[in-house]
Formats: C-alpha cells, structure tokens, sequence
C-alpha cells in the first residue's frame, strides 16, 4: 500500500489538521513527517476547538496508529502540555501514538539561542516562532544534536551537559541574559513523561505498514512556500516541508508515494516576514483577517491576508507532484463583492511572468489581477457542489482551468462536517 501525502501548498496555516481529521477514518496511520511546535494545526468538531502542535491530527481517531517521524524536532515540555491538554477526551494516548527515537530534540537552550540570534538580526528579522526550530535544526546538520533515543541512553545527562554547555558559550558571545533553572526543571520532568509513551524506531513501523497493506497518510506541517530550499529564502522555516520530506522525514521510499494532497485557502495568508505579493493591508485585508479569525494557532500572531495567488499555488504544485486539490476557507469569501484572482506578477522592467523569480525577497513584483463577481452568501448547510452558489462554482471552474486539475474538496466552513466532496474523494 502506498503512503498518501497531505500538505500546504501556501505559507502555511491551510487548514491541514481539519483536514486530516476528516480524511482519518480512511487511514490505519497517520504520520507527522517534518517540523515542530511552530506549527498549529485546529481542530472543530463537536462543539470543541483543538490545536495540535506536535501530535498528528489522527489522534482523536482511536483506531488510528499516530507516529511522530524522525524528521519531526520535538519539543518534551510542549509535548507534555499538549498530553495533559487532551485529557478530557478520554483518548489512550500511549496505546496509539509512537514517537521516533530518530526525532530530534529541542532544549531550553535552543528557544534561547532562537530568542538571540533573532533580536541581533534587528529589522532584519525572519519573523521566528522563537520555539527553538531552527536552531534544533542546525544542531541536527552540524552532527551535535540529541535524539529522543538518547533520553534513554544511561549517559544522557553527559550529552545534555555536553550540548548545553556549547549553547551557553554562543548565548556568552551575544550577551543574552537569561535564566535557565526553571525550564530545566520543567525539560526533565517532561523527559521523564516522555518515556511513559511507545519510543519506536519509526521507519520501520512505517514500512512494516506499508508492507502489510495498511493505509497510511503523511501530514506535513508549515506550507510549501516556506520549505527550506524551494521556500522564499530566507524567510523559511528548517525543514524540507514538500512531498519530498515525507520520504527523508519518516523513511519512506519514493516508489512508495501515492496520492499527494495538495491543500490551498481560497486566499492568502501569510505570518511573520519575507515576499507577499498579493496582500492587502488595507480594509479589504483586515475584513478578509477578521472574518476568517486569520490569527496564528501556535503564536496568536495576526496574519498577513491577500487574494489568492495563481503562480505561487502553481509552483507549490509542481514541485510536490500534487494529484488532487483541497481548497479551505471558501466561506471567508462570503463577503465580497468581488473577487480577485492574481495570475501574474509584473516585474520591475514591465515584463510579466507566471513564474517565481529567484529574486523575490529583493524585488517588488505587482500581482496581475482577474476580478471574478462574488456569491456574497452564507455557505451554512451546503453539502454538495450543485447546491453551491454559480459565482463560487464559477470561481473553483476558474482555478481549476488555470491549475489544470480538479479541486476534489471544498471546505464551507471550520467544523469538521462543512464541506463539499467532489471525484474521489466523495
């Protein structure tokens, strides 16, 4: 059986964890391939709103195996807070989930080191979660990380002290203050509670999966266009965020890759710095940010909002290999009057491109717009595509044309029951 992937194709904040929750019951495993507590996944349903930070969406299915990948940099504490915020759904966490001992872990010291290296960047500033990603990350490249596997190593402690104490020295050279004691003290009691779950070699668990005809499904985290080679450099987060992670990210073979989710809001958002070509901050924007509660899930941040972008979606696509579209959020459209739909960027000189240019971070582009007539409506209650308003069926039928391929899902609302299922996956 093949692993089916399920991604972001913008800046992140699409909608995956509502996502894979609903697709959950089709799978036997889900998987969290790449990132950390920087992302946010929310969850409705049932009259209860849930963000996960590091646990795969599939956890409020039972019957559903959750595995936290190698290429996942987790966080001990967060995890403990996110186990004891779950409590009162009655859930057998430590029957169901695994966690890699390949995964990474992220210290105190390296929220510190966050926290450091993104105040001496000034106005240059990337925007960081400050939750300590890329500098767990970093640790991981330049070989000195440590690995959930090493917290039950009996020389723990001796590798902890030894890593800590190379934090420090840099902490030292930017004359960051801080104080460690207490979020030690929290770390290894986390630790400790970390150790009560199932610490597997995951890729094995995956392909003994695979092997036994079980679906399974990969969830990404962030969005395409902030992964770190492909994303809007340097405004990225540290990992490899496209389909390509899944496979590095939980020991996945390519030949195993199956059907790959691409999902998109019906606009744009983005949080923190770095190139939007098509946001809007103006009225139009903040109507657009309030009506779609655009805040971020793991910081509260508020979040950059604009039309949609054709050439950005177009390129998240390709270098994914997506073979169906999932298109979150429709209903925040539902108050305007008109539409716009960018398929172009004009460049400095005035030539027009539908491509995007290296030069993104330094340049600024004019989105090329197409103004499409708006439903102006409530979605509420609709459950099929024929019972959606003509100018929103004329809207996915123009994406679609442009896209080159159908949109499959249609989400008219937060709840896990909103939605319009189309081709496959009705």
């Amino acid at each position: 059986m093949a692993v089916d992937v399920l991604l972001g194709l913008q800046w992140g904040d699409e909608g995956k964890g509502k996502i894979v929750d609903v697709l959950a019951p089709r799978y036997q495993v889900v998987a969290r391939f790449q990132g950390g507590p920087n992302a946010g996944h929310t969850l409705e349903f049932d009259g209860f709103k849930h963000v996960l930070h590091q646990i795969p969406s599939g956890i409020f299915r039972q019957e559903v195996q959750n595995i936290i990948g190698n290429g996942v940099v987790l966080d001990p504490i967060i995890f403990k807070k996110e186990i004891e915020g779950l409590a009162h759904f009655n859930l057998d966490l430590r029957k169901n989930l695994e966690i890699s001992k390949k995964a990474s872990i992220i210290l105190p010291t390296h929220r510190l080191l966050d926290a450091a290296y993104e105040k001496a960047k000034g106005d240059a500033k990337i925007g960081s979660t400050l939750k300590g990603i890329g500098p767990t990350y970093t640790d991981k490249i330049s070989r000195q990380g440590l690995r959930v596997g090493d917290m039950i190593s009996a020389d723990f402690s001796v590798k902890y002290n030894a890593l800590v104490d190379r934090h420090k020295a840099i902490l030292d050279v930017y004359k960051f203050e801080y104080d460690l004691a207490a979020a030690e003290k929290e770390f290894f009691e986390a630790v400790a509670f970390m150790k009560e779950f199932h610490l597997v070699d995951s890729e094995y668990s995956v392909n003994h999966a695979i092997q036994a005809g079980k679906t399974i499904l990969a969830e990404g985290a962030q969005g395409s266009l902030l992964d770190v080679d492909f994303g809007s450099y340097p405004f990225v987060t540290s990992s490899n965020t496209i389909t390509a992670g899944a496979c590095t990210g939980l020991g996945v073979a390519p030949k195993n890759i199956g059907e790959v989710f691409g999902i998109f809001k019906a606009y744009a958002t983005r949080v923190g710095s770095g190139p939007f070509p098509t946001e809007l901050e103006d009225e139009v924007g903040e109507r657009m940010r309030q009506e779609g509660r655009e805040f971020g899930s793991t910081t509260g941040r508020p979040r950059r909002c604009g039309w949609i972008d054709l050439p950005a979606l177009k390129y998240a696509m390709m270098i994914n290999g997506v073979t169906q579209l999932i298109m979150m959020k429709a209903d925040v459209l539902n108050i305007f009057e008109e539409i716009l739909v960018c398929t172009g960027y004009e460049m400095p000189d005035g030539t027009v491109t539908d491509q995007i240019p290296f030069e993104i971070t330094d340049i600024k582009v004019k989105p090329v717009y197409a103004t499409l007539k708006g439903w102006n409506c409530s979605l509420e209650g609709m459950r099929r595509f024929e019972e959606l308003p003509a100018e929103l069926s004329a809207y996915i039928k123009f994406l679609e044309q442009h896209l080159d391929l159908p949109i499959n899902f249609i989400s008219t609302g937060p709840d896990r029951e909103a939605c319009v299922l189309r081709g496959s996956l009705a």
